[in-house]
């Protein structure tokens, strides 16, 4: 693996223990984190608020990456996962995620989640 995907990977892991430092320190300060249909935030302040997501979902999350692609500087991870809701039950999901890195950290994720109601497709 190269230093771009076991930064992602050491992230990933940081989100799977909702460990706030283990994830800050694989992002760049100026980090851009975007969540496609849900918001656009800059900085590291602002993304370690909003790391434990909405109120009506339970930390930590379980992630899995189903496969992980590498092209320059940017590292591509498709992945699958359940969160809790805090009124019962769970979310199932299947995410795309776009990692643009720098030196080694990341300096921007792009995020699309999909919720899945019905199968592992819809």
């Amino acid at each position: 693996m190269s230093r771009n995907t076991d930064t992602v990977n050491r992230y990933i892991d940081g989100f799977r223990k909702n460990d706030h430092a283990q994830i800050l320190s694989c992002l760049t300060d100026d980090i851009e984190w975007t969540v496609f249909g849900g918001f656009h935030l800059t900085g590291k302040d602002a993304y370690d608020k909003a790391i434990d997501g909405p109120p009506e979902f339970v930390n930590p999350p379980h992630l899995g990456v189903v496969r992980m692609v590498e092209q320059d500087d940017v590292v591509m991870a498709e992945m699958s996962g359940t969160v809790k809701r805090a009124a019962g039950g769970e979310m199932r999901m299947s995410m795309a995620e776009v990692f643009v890195m720098r030196d080694g950290r990341i300096a921007e994720r792009r995020a699309w989640v999909i919720e899945l109601k019905e199968n592992d497709y819809r």
